[in-house]
């Protein structure tokens, strides 16, 4: 009588473990793209740079797939002088999304944004 629900919270407690380290792990692959971006000396080169690093080192954050990641950058205006990576990955398919109506689950897309400042220090 016990054990399905002590199951049923091992489960819930592995599966939301794992989401909250996939959310993680993208906010600190945005976050890191960003600051490699600072190498770069026009926008164009920086963007070029934030999309390598994600390509080159999503692997080694174990949970994180390539596919399911797609990489975008922006410039910021004039005076604030920022550039900004964002990441927008998807967990559609993600075995735990079969629960989505028994559970309150977080959406399937995670997207994660970190802004660098260009220089003006």
């Amino acid at each position: 009588m016990v054990a399905p629900l002590l199951l049923a919270i091992v489960v819930g407690t592995i599966s939301y473990g794992y989401l909250f380290w996939v959310h993680h792990g993208v906010q600190q692959l945005a976050s890191e793209a960003a600051r490699a971006a600072v190498a770069g000396l026009t926008d164009a080169e920086r963007a070029q740079i934030a999309q390598d690093f994600v390509a080159g080192n999503a692997a080694a954050y174990g949970v994180l797939e390539i596919r399911r990641m797609r990489v975008s950058t922006a410039a910021g205006a004039a005076p604030a002088s920022t550039f900004q990576v964002a990441l927008d990955y998807d967990l559609t398919g993600f075995f735990i999304y079969q629960f989505s109506g028994i559970l309150p689950l977080p959406g399937p897309r995670i997207r994660r944004t970190a802004v660098i400042q260009r220089g003006g220090y």
